[in-house]
């Protein structure tokens, strides 16, 4: 694969989306639908009752998942690397910086799905139309290159892409975090925004 004056294998060029699209799944569905099925469950209601914040409640969700969206991250990459040896040209540490940062913002989304929903089958319709979209856009199976400018427009306002475009360029460029300061700022305001959002729209009950 021709990539911005250096051929690489396909699967290098794969494999930061794959990653992205495993965190995407957890992140989102770990997050939003698991909230949703406790207050379902009256769990919440009897949280509601300790002197636990809503925001306090949310972060520890986001953190509990980001551990393990850390955790799979770093044995998916391990095995991955044992069975198909690639190039990694930029920093480890800069590339996890990027990858946990992408789990952050993708799991406060979850958030915002699951901060009043009382139905499974509602949350689980939003969260398909959530991830679908970003599945397509966001340059994991295939370039966007060429492709119209406000289809571009979209797919750069989706943290998605900004997760898999900076690892990509990690990867297999050797991009340090300052050449992708524009992606990691969009990707903390989404993260805050989105767990702001969460915790001022979150309710306990299911009424």
């Amino acid at each position: 694969v021709p990539y911005k004056g250096r051929i690489i294998g396909y699967v290098e060029w794969l494999f930061p989306g794959l990653l992205s699209l495993n965190v995407m799944w957890m992140a989102l569905w770990g997050v939003g639908w698991v909230i949703v099925r406790q207050r379902k469950l009256g769990v919440l209601k009897r949280a509601k009752a300790s002197p636990l914040r809503s925001f306090e409640y949310l972060l520890a969700q986001i953190v509990s998942r980001m551990i393990i969206l850390v955790a799979s991250g770093l044995i998916v990459f391990g095995l991955s690397h044992i069975i198909y040896p690639f190039q990694t040209v930029g920093s480890y540490g800069e590339l996890l910086f990027v990858y946990t940062l992408g789990c952050f913002s993708l799991s406060s989304m979850g958030l915002v799905i699951a901060a009043r929903i009382t139905s499974e089958e509602l949350a689980s319709g939003l969260l398909n139309l959530l991830t679908f979209p970003m599945m397509f856009l966001s340059e994991i199976w295939f370039s966007l290159e060429g492709s119209p400018s406000w289809v571009l427009w979209l797919a750069k306002s989706l943290p998605l892409w900004h997760m898999t475009n900076g690892m990509r360029l990690i990867m297999n460029e050797g991009a340090n975090l300052w050449e992708l300061k524009t992606s990691l700022i969009i990707l903390t305001i989404i993260g805050v925004f989105c767990t702001t959002l969460g915790s001022m729209l979150f309710k306990w009950n299911k009424e």
